[in-house]
């Protein structure tokens, strides 16, 4: 879809990747809904847009959701609806690092609502919607981490695993209709999502980060050429191959991945249903 035509939802708007990808976008001629948790925060986003790409007001809208919650995602998805959605791109999520029993049954839980199940129930209330359009697209914003498991990033990657998988089953399931279902995966981002402890992880073992506004120009590419699935960055897009063909092979080659892990000190166990707040950086 050329992106002159494109009415785009797009989630996790005020983070890293959603604001560059929100200026993308619109330059590129795209309209945009700019969703995301705090109503003030994506106010002032839409009315620095107008004016830095002086725009007209019809070209931005923007809306506060917990994608979390029932009542949140369709209130959102019968205001996308009214509004013409017509690209679905799910970019919010959270992060998650550390050894396994480092981690709450919150946090756990948290990053598995947000990343993996929101996405694939915000699809859901929007289908009957996208199937009455002459074309519409949806695009998961996932990770290589959903084609690579890496040391440190067991929750992460079962949430992106679980997006990719739930990309391309729906895409063989919608091959008969005018939808096209999308995963890119970008490898690590120099955005906040990132904790000190992730920076030191990266620098120990030489991982290589791309700008926000990268992934951004991966996006947009995305939008128009339709590619079905992407991952960006050398030598991610080869372990991806690997991976995929003999997993097994390279569970040496992160060794030094394992080593540098941060010293595991377990929190103590916790039902699922634990409301202590989360560790989680949002």
């Amino acid at each position: 879809m050329k992106a002159q035509a494109a009415r785009v939802l797009l989630t996790g708007a005020s983070g890293g990747i959603g604001q560059a990808a929100a200026t993308a976008l619109l330059q590129a001629g795209a309209s945009v809904m700019l969703v995301g948790r705090s109503a003030a925060r994506l106010t002032t986003q839409a009315h620095d847009l107008l004016n830095r790409l002086k725009l007209p007001p019809d070209r931005i809208a923007s809306r506060d959701a917990d994608l979390t919650q029932a009542s949140g995602l369709a209130a959102l998805g019968e205001a996308a609806s009214q509004w013409g959605v017509n690209v679905l791109v799910h970019n919010a999520g959270l992060p998650s690092f550390g050894r396994l029993e480092t981690l709450s049954a919150h946090d756990i839980q948290q990053v598995l609502n947000t990343n993996l199940l929101a996405p694939m129930l915000l699809t859901r209330a929007l289908l009957p919607h996208l199937r009455r359009l002459p074309k519409a697209q949806v695009i998961c914003v996932g990770s290589a981490l959903g084609r690579i498991g890496l040391p440190g990033y067991s929750v992460y990657s079962a949430s992106k695993f679980g997006l990719r998988g739930f990309a391309e089953a729906l895409r063989r399931e919608l091959g008969d209709t005018p939808i096209r279902v999308q995963y890119l995966g970008p490898r690590s981002t120099r955005t906040a999502f990132n904790t000190p402890d992730v920076e030191a992880y990266n620098q120990t073992t030489g991982a290589t980060s791309d700008t926000p506004e990268r992934v951004a120009a991966a996006l947009l590419r995305m939008l128009e050429d339709e590619a079905a699935e992407r991952f960006l960055g050398f030598p991610e897009k080869l372990a991806v191959r690997l991976n995929g063909l003999a997993p097994a092979l390279l569970d040496g080659a992160f060794e030094k991945h394992r080593r540098s892990l941060p010293t595991a000190t377990a929190v103590p166990s916790a039902p699922l249903t634990d409301d202590a707040p989360s560790r989680i950086k949002t």
